[in-house]
């Protein structure tokens, strides 16, 4: 029969002391504070906001949020909070917990910048994958009801406080996403021209000349809507779509056939 000597014994209970204490110190450091004060939360949720460390910053801003969701910093939180989701890239989050704020803060001194944001977030998750690799953006790539709704929340935002000053930043981002959204419907008029939807290519090219106005994608939707509506015999229609080409955009015009 095995008997252990006095060293073994030693050593077994040594480790046995170090592992017990590593476990409840790990144990003791993965738990929250349950007496930290709203003030305290919001401070750490702050320094790690502000030192680039997102996650712990959502992490402390969820937990201030649980605890204190009236107290004295939880309309200022959510909007930490959202940018901390926005910069970690987590966008649903970020424009959920803007709309939170909108809806509990109407009247809130910083609804400018929860509507910028939301912009923002939108813009971001309406963008293709390939858009930090390459420099050509390809419209049918991108998520136009995220455009759409990027779109909404600047002008939202230019036309409810115009003396934001996030005004002058969104209407670049307005003018931006004009030209974005009109390029996708560009490329959805040249797929019917190239499957012989004549009708459905003039109708898409239409629609971005009326919702569109100036972008640098109409002289190629005059251009379809020339060829379309020759293609369906309708002439009186094609030599109108060709009259505005040629008066507004003579250098296009000369590409017709």
């Amino acid at each position: 029969m095995f008997r252990p000597s006095l060293p073994f014994l030693a050593l077994v209970l040594s480790a046995a002391l170090v592992s017990g204490c590593s476990w409840f110190k790990d144990k003791k450091e993965s738990q929250e504070d349950p007496y930290a004060t709203a003030a305290d939360i919001y401070s750490q949720a702050s320094r790690a906001l502000k030192t680039g460390n997102y996650e712990e910053a959502i992490k402390q801003f969820e937990t201030l949020e649980a605890r204190y969701p009236f107290g004295p910093y939880a309309e200022q939180s959510k909007l930490e909070a959202a940018y901390a989701y926005y910069k970690y890239g987590e966008q649903e989050s970020a424009i959920a917990t803007v709309d939170r704020y909108l809806q509990l803060h109407p009247r809130g001194e910083n609804v400018d910048y929860a509507l910028y944001l939301k912009g923002l977030a939108n813009l971001k998750r309406g963008a293709s994958l390939t858009d930090e690799y390459v420099k050509e953006r390809d419209p049918a790539r991108r998520d136009q009801g995220a455009l759409q709704e990027a779109f909404n929340a600047f002008s939202d935002l230019v036309r409810r406080f115009p003396a934001s000053k996030y005004v002058e930043d969104s209407q670049k981002r307005l003018l931006e996403l004009r030209n974005l959204m009109a390029e996708h419907e560009l490329y959805v008029a040249q797929y019917y021209m190239k499957r012989g939807a004549w009708l459905s290519a003039a109708n898409r090219a239409q629609g971005l000349i009326e919702r569109y106005q100036g972008a640098p994608s109409m002289p190629e939707a005059l251009k379809i809507m020339v060829e379309a509506y020759t293609k369906l015999g309708l002439t009186d229609l094609a030599a109108d779509a060709r009259k505005v080409l040629e008066l507004n955009y003579p250098e296009a015009a000369k590409t017709l056939k």
